[in-house]
């Protein structure tokens, strides 16, 4: 059911007290005044506390700077009159034990009568004796055919045109602000350059780190990296690169459902965190990363408020990517934890929202250890699909080095032997190697003179890897992947030998 189904639907049932929480005030009115001319042309009034009623020239600045007053209005009326009015800011007087008593004995009488009251507010805050004659009605931010429309107009106003792929882009990115916000980013597009270009996609995306800001839960992750960055790792970004437009509206036209998410299980240091910021740079959406501990309040009840802000908030500005980092830390015993059943009622407001959500917010959570996680997190409907990202291949690690020096020495990168590297660096992760080679520069600075191959090497010598220190766990994860638990991230991997040397 639409905004303006439901709420005439609340107009025709006599609902006399509607509270809607919205930032939207203009886009929200004309809205109400639609719905008023449909059900009989009904006169909307609009009250603000420094202006008065406003609209009827013979009730300007009625009730101006006193909200009793304001309702004293909706009494004058003759009771056959059907009317709207809209109270802007009364939240703020809610409190006073005078206002709200007055919109009790109102709600009593308008129950019979064709009028109703309307509270636009920015936020939510009902006092208790109040919400038995309230009604909050969601207003929700414009959706891809309002963002579409809009767009349109003012692309037509500048003479241009865009073509399809960038005009979905466009939309998709602007989704989750509000309409006023959207004008203003295209309106200095246009004032920068006379037009909307596809570079007009990171305005939008900087308006949303706005947003994010303004909360202590989310932090909008600035994402820089390519797929191309991640070494290795090939059946996961064959993965991720099928899925590159499945955002867009030609894919809900095939009937695509927006993809759920990923869940990469792995070894520490192999590359599960550079992928989360890669898919959100590849398919240019904002980038939210979640900090599972700031869910975690003391008061009671505050945790699962918390936990339902941070739901509400990405779905708010989806499309987006939400990076859980490490969540296996965050859930690990949830049933042993002595917090009087918070972690538990977090955790179960989090997967229900996972298996349920119909918004485009793409999850990527990260683990390191498979058993800390609950079976509820594995169980199909969660996750698009389980990755399991190891160790790499001698084949990837060439890869990586390459990644690596192309970025530290792009002039000279031919001097370095990539096939040597790779073969004496066997079981070393991602994130240790990109650790030698800063040894390695600290080692050619340190004389004087840029870093070899031999340097390289020598680091490496004097780095324990992570596969000799956490031995027994990598073997654990390496069993659980190898035995069909979770798709690998890699098309070269080395499981079945590692195996077999292991049970020899």
């Amino acid at each position: 059911m639409t905004f303006n189904d439901e709420f005439e639907l609340l107009m025709r049932a006599r609902y006399p007290l509607i509270y809607i929480p919205t930032p939207e005030e203009e886009r929200v009115e004309a809205a109400i005044a639609q719905c008023a001319q449909r059900l009989g042309n009904r006169a909307v009034y609009i009250w603000d506390f420094v202006d008065g009623y406003q609209g009827n020239p013979n009730d300007v600045g009625f009730g101006r700077r006193n909200p009793l007053q304001a309702l004293e209005f909706v009494e004058k009326l003759p009771a056959s009159s059907a009317a709207i009015f809209i109270l802007r800011d009364f939240q703020r007087f809610l409190e006073d034990i005078s206002v709200s008593r007055k919109l009790r004995n109102l709600s009593r009488r308008l129950k019979s009568q064709p009028k109703n009251l309307v509270i636009l507010a920015p936020s939510i805050a009902i006092p208790a004796d109040l919400t038995e004659v309230s009604t909050i009605l969601e207003f929700p931010l414009p959706g891809a055919n309002d963002i579409r429309t809009e767009v349109e107009r003012l692309i037509h106003a500048t003479g241009q045109s865009l073509s399809d792929k960038v005009l979905d882009e466009l939309v998709r990115s602007c989704q989750g602000l509000s309409m006023e916000r959207i004008r203003r980013i295209l309106a200095k597009a246009i004032a920068t350059r006379g037009e909307i270009q596809p570079e007009d996609v990171e305005l939008v995306l900087e308006e949303k780190r706005q947003t994010i800001r303004q909360t202590q839960i989310l932090d909008f992750y600035p994402a820089k990296e390519n797929i191309s960055d991640i070494g290795g790792l090939d059946n996961l970004k064959d993965w991720l690169l099928r899925r590159g437009g499945a955002f867009s509206e030609r894919a809900r036209q095939y009937g695509l459902p927006h993809p759920r998410g990923l869940l990469l299980v792995g070894i520490q240091g192999t590359g599960k965190s550079l992928t989360a910021k890669a898919i959100a740079h590849h398919w240019h959406l904002p980038l939210l990363r979640l900090d599972v501990g700031r869910l975690f309040a003391g008061l009671v009840g505050e945790s699962e408020s918390r936990t339902r802000q941070m739901i509400q908030l990405a779905e708010a500005l989806a499309p987006c990517v939400l990076w859980i980092d490490e969540i296996d830390k965050a859930f690990a015993g949830i049933d042993s934890k002595g917090d009087a059943g918070t972690t538990s009622r977090v955790f179960g407001t989090f997967i229900t929202w996972l298996a349920e959500k119909k918004s485009p917010v793409f999850v990527v959570a990260t683990a390191n250890n498979i058993q800390a996680l609950p079976p509820e997190m594995l169980r199909k409907g969660r996750f698009d699909e389980i990755f399991f990202v190891g160790l790499p291949s001698q084949e990837e690690r060439r890869a990586i080095f390459g990644v690596h020096l192309s970025r530290l020495r792009p002039h000279n990168l031919n001097s370095y032997d990539l096939d040597r590297l790779a073969y004496e660096t066997p079981d070393f992760s991602g994130a240790e190697i990109e650790q030698t080679l800063i040894e390695a520069m600290h080692i050619g600075f340190s004389q004087n003179r840029d870093f070899s191959t031999d340097d390289i090497l020598e680091a490496a010598s004097q780095i324990v890897p992570l596969a000799r220190t956490a031995q027994e766990q990598i073997e654990f994860l390496q069993n659980w992947a190898a035995a069909g638990k979770a798709r690998l991230a890699s098309r070269h991997n080395n499981l079945s030998s590692r195996i077999q040397r292991q049970l020899q």
